[in-house]
């Protein structure tokens, strides 16, 4: 822990809760890792230099920590941000205002931090390798200049062009095959339905020669042989002979007559 020691001297006396004692660990991380403070706040300010110590005011809001690094070959700046959640909860957000990459860091501090020893630095820090780690890979990992363009770049917005087409068909092709869809028009290759003539309905009563017969409750063709020809008239009837054509269809009137097997009346002899 080079120089963390230091850093945390310096500034022992105005550290006054947990959440000042993990800022300045995680200050210390990013200075060890090629950077320098520049000051607090969102905007530079005339006072402003690259230290590697914490600027004079950078744990006057003790819910939101503002504080600017540079790279110390100068090309990136980054912008910290350290908000107070709970009095055990802190969160870190590393953003880089040129690519608008940003990363976060949550932080339990309890777990890294004993609020009995604020102001000695031989026991106030507890896992300190870990705290180091997850600051490194979680936090300094992500914002990044963005690539140069070149001939990968445009390989890769020829592929992302051809990705955008591929999903653009395949979005077409569910839409078209969606069975809650109502199609709007027929192609020539459809296969219309074969919907039945409103107009021909009864044509086979009509007709008394259809061959799929008809509807009628009587056929004189797929029924019982009658003992009787409707053609010679109806003895007590009003139709006289002849008067229904030959293999037209008739139902007789009235009741036919009684054969042996039929249940005879109540009181008959």
């Amino acid at each position: 822990m080079e120089g963390l020691e230091s850093v945390y001297t310096l500034v022992a006396g105005s550290i006054s809760c947990t959440q000042d004692a993990v800022v300045c660990f995680v200050h210390w991380a990013i200075i060890k890792n090629g950077y320098k403070c520049l000051g607090s706040g969102d905007e530079p300010g005339s006072a402003d230099r690259r230290s590697e110590l914490l600027p004079a005011n950078w744990n006057n809001n003790k819910e939101l920590y503002t504080l600017r690094y540079q790279a110390n070959d100068g090309t990136s700046h980054y912008l910290l941000k350290a908000t107070t959640v709970d009095a055990n909860l802190v969160i870190f957000n590393l953003m880089n205002p040129s690519t608008q990459q940003d990363s976060a860091l949550t932080v339990d501090v309890r777990d890294h931090v004993d609020a009995e020893w604020l102001h000695s630095f031989h026991h106030v820090y507890k896992d300190a390798d870990s705290l180091t780690e997850k600051v490194t890979t979680q936090l300094l990992s992500a914002p990044e200049e963005p690539s140069p363009r070149g001939s990968k770049a445009k390989t890769n917005a020829s592929a992302d062009g051809r990705d955008e087409e591929e999903e653009g068909r395949w979005r077409r092709r569910e839409v078209e095959h969606d069975p809650l869809r109502i199609p709007t028009r027929h192609t020539r290759h459809e296969v219309q339905p074969q919907w039945p003539d409103p107009f021909a309905v009864g044509g086979a009563d009509l007709d008394p020669f259809n061959p799929q017969g008809g509807g009628m409750t009587v056929d004189p063709r797929h029924t019982m042989p009658s003992r009787f020809d409707p053609s010679s008239g109806i003895p007590g009837a009003i139709l006289p002979p002849g008067a229904v054509p030959p293999g037209a269809r008739f139902d007789p009137y009235g009741p036919p007559e009684p054969e042996p097997d039929h249940l005879p009346p109540p009181g008959f002899d």
